[in-house]
């Protein structure tokens, strides 16, 4: 037998910890020890000794209880304690206090193995050797561990039902949705009939949205050729499409049907800004109440107030949603760093889906997006070039896949998107955003303090801070002073680490700059030069709309200062004896969230949405409705969700110079000049809605006679209809 052996041999199953006189000199070599493999196996062979000097001081009593099954122990259990004492024994570097825990696990374990299997024998056993009744039999041997519920298929979905709706995520799904129907209230008071701030624009993208819906369920082929700016084609690109919406236009038919689907989605805008910002800070580290800081304040900053007519502004909750997904699939937290194990391509792939989706409802937020996922992606290739002679696949193989076909899927949908724009652009000069128009529109320093007309809070304090704005429904971009308070906090106080600290704050400063436009030293280092080279950036007109950026940025400065203030109350909470007042602290945390909240209260106007004339369900195209301007198009547009006929009317960001040209032909109308040139045009039609004339060109055209003209003229259900 060698030393080892025998060393196991000499300790037995239940104990073999150091001797209650050991002393950490004897349990760990000296500093500067030098001993040889030979002078370590000596050392091994002391340890058992010494664990067998501990059982014999510890009694014969306790062994005598085991004496009787030193025989009937399972050959797996023996095995497994001569290998864990051989090991303990021979391995470099491990100290006698591991295999002291090595053996009394290995002991644990023959002890469970004698109580599962021995009890029977142990019985027979002490009949043989006629001490029954000296020791009587445990009282509870005849009982075994409770068997595992099964449960049916009816308990186990309904135990999965319940944890999916007590998970946090649903929750958080839940309250974004509950918050948002209360902070844009009342948009879902008379949802039918009212539109938010006014009825221009609003008008214009219910119209997209019942467009889009209608087109697809009709002749797909047709998206890019609406039945509005007639004789123009690729006329829905004339302005953002909101198309990632096209499935909600599926449903209903009309005008009605377009504004309530119109005020559901902006309510559903809010609730999912507010859920994506959460998710991101989640992912990146933050606490839940810092998380909800960084929703409420991304959600309902009150410069994004001025933004209520603007559907495909507040439509940015797919960015933040994003983000978090493909953090999520990556395995990398701004608090934690990279961490390979928790790496999952199916959120990446699914970051990705969510990001073509973002970029499919407009270019004006989407596009800078996308620029910044290039970035991302351009990083993340220089790393795995670096990392990879010292990482095999730093991201993982099915990672790489998934950024792939991700990427690839969201270049396709960018790129299949840009088409159709990049031929507006081609076709209408005019369309082109000037440098002249970009500053026309660059707020000032001052408009990062200053809030809309739609803020309650600050909205008439800071109206003759609006009044010097060239332009206030674009300049006035407060993100809230409670969010820079609590930005600025999160500078010395975070659970972020300094750098990322100090990376937050920049990209705040470099969106500033790049919101101010040519403001920001003429922009000649800042938006200028990407208004020149980035493809696409030429078509943003409204560089205050950088402010979404700043506001995410400065969210998540926020939330890891509240994150941090949250365990800092825990901490507070649990040194006190007893832990009073610690509910009233925890209370405490939710100020900062109840003061982002209520610096997003609005004022914000909802409109009665003007009544579809009944003509307009009656009467065939290609048509025009007069009078006809920018504004007074877009609720024809809606009106036309019926039938979709073909017209001329239409609003948009440019005025396509067909659509210039008709106005002003018409001017005179009815007159031979005119008719023939709406029939050279294609129209057919003319409707002429008497109550709106008042004021405009057209004015007295009623009185004019039609004799001799070719036309006839009719009253149609309060209207004037003249078939040319």
């Amino acid at each position: 037998m060698t030393t080892e052996q025998s060393g196991v041999g000499g300790r037995s199953d239940a104990d073999s910890r150091p001797a209650p006189e050991e002393t950490e000199a004897e349990k760990s070599p000296a500093p500067g020890d030098t001993r040889d493999e030979a002078g370590a196996r000596s050392g091994g062979t002391a340890a058992s000794t010494d664990a067998a000097r501990v059982d014999t001081e510890r009694g014969t009593g306790r062994r005598a209880g085991r004496k009787r099954r030193a025989g009937k122990k399972s050959p797996a259990v023996t095995a497994t304690v001569a290998s864990g004492g051989a090991t303990g024994d021979e391995g470099s570097g491990t100290t006698a206090g591991d295999r002291a825990e090595t053996d009394d696990d290995a002991a644990t374990q023959a002890s469970a193995t004698d109580d599962a299997t021995g009890d029977h024998a142990s019985g027979t056993d002490d009949a043989e050797d006629g001490d029954r009744d000296d020791k009587p039999a445990d009282p509870f041997s005849a009982f075994g561990p409770a068997p595992e519920p099964v449960f049916g298929r009816v308990r186990r979905a309904t135990r999965a039902v319940g944890r999916f709706l007590v998970h946090e995520w649903t929750l958080a799904a839940v309250a974004a949705l509950a918050v948002a129907v209360a902070m844009t209230w009342p948009t879902l008071r008379y949802p039918r009939y009212t539109l938010p701030q006014d009825y221009w624009d609003p008008s214009l993208q219910a119209w997209q949205m019942a467009w889009s819906g209608h087109i697809l369920r009709t002749d797909p082929a047709m998206l890019w050729h609406s039945n509005a700016f007639f004789p123009e084609n690729w006329s829905f690109a004339f302005s953002d499409t909101l198309l990632g919406y096209a499935p909600a236009g599926l449903i209903g038919v009309g005008p009605e049907h377009a504004v309530l689907r119109y005020n559901i989605m902006f309510v559903l805008a809010h609730a999912l800004a507010a859920f994506g910002a959460y998710a991101l800070a989640r992912q990146l580290g933050a606490g839940r109440i810092g998380g909800a800081v960084a929703g409420a304040s991304f959600a309902y900053a009150p410069w994004l107030l001025a933004q209520a007519g603007h559907l495909h502004i507040i439509s940015n909750g797919g960015i933040p949603l994003a983000l978090a997904m493909l953090a999520r699939g990556h395995g990398w937290s701004l608090r934690y760093g990279y961490r390979p194990r928790r790496r999952h391509a199916g959120w990446a792939f699914a970051g990705w889906l969510v990001a073509a989706w973002q970029l499919s409802l407009g270019f004006g937020i989407g596009l800078p997006f996308a620029y910044l996922l290039a970035g991302v992606v351009l990083v993340a290739v220089v790393l795995w070039f670096v990392r990879r002679r010292r990482v095999k696949r730093p991201f993982g193989r099915r990672l790489f896949l998934a950024d792939l076909l991700g990427g690839l899927v969201f270049a396709v949908v960018g790129g299949l998107l840009a088409i159709p724009f990049f031929k507006v652009a081609e076709l209408h000069p005019n369309a082109a955003r000037t440098l002249a128009e970009i500053q026309l529109y660059s707020p000032p320093a001052s408009g990062f303090f200053t809030a809309p007309a739609e803020s309650r809070v600050w909205g008439e304090l800071h109206e003759g801070a609006r009044a010097v704005l060239p332009w206030s429904p674009e300049m006035t971009l407060l993100p809230g002073f409670v969010l820079y308070a609590l930005a600025a906090g999160g500078l010395f106080f975070s659970v972020w680490r300094v750098r990322h600290r100090l990376f937050l704050l920049a990209g705040v400063l470099v969106t500033m700059a790049l919101g101010m436009g040519t403001r920001f030293l003429g922009g000649r280092f800042t938006y200028v030069p990407l208004f020149d080279y980035l493809p696409g950036w030429n078509g943003l007109r409204t560089p205050g709309r950088m402010m979404l950026w700043t506001t995410l940025l400065l969210g998540l400065l926020a939330a890891g200062a509240v994150t941090a203030f949250c365990m800092r109350v825990r901490e507070l909470a649990a040194e006190r004896v007893p832990p009073w007042p610690g509910p009233w602290l925890r209370l405490a945390t939710l100020v900062p969230l109840l003061l982002v909240l209520a610096e997003g209260l609005n004022v914000t106007p909802h409109p009665v949405v003007p009544q579809q004339p009944a003509v307009m369900r009656i009467v065939d195209g290609p048509m025009l409705v007069l009078p006809s301007s920018q504004n007074l198009d877009q609720p024809v547009m809606l009106w036309s969700t019926d039938k979709f006929q073909p017209m001329v009317n239409g609003g948009s960001g440019f005025t396509p110079n067909s659509q210039t040209q008709i106005r002003e032909a018409t001017v005179s109308f009815p007159d031979f000049a005119s008719i023939d040139y709406l029939r050279r045009v294609g129209v057919k039609t003319v409707v002429v809605l008497p109550e709106r004339l008042g004021g405009t060109p057209w004015e007295g055209m009623l009185d004019r006679p039609v004799e001799g003209l070719g036309v006839s003229r009719e009253q149609v259900a309060g209207a004037v209809v003249y078939r040319l």
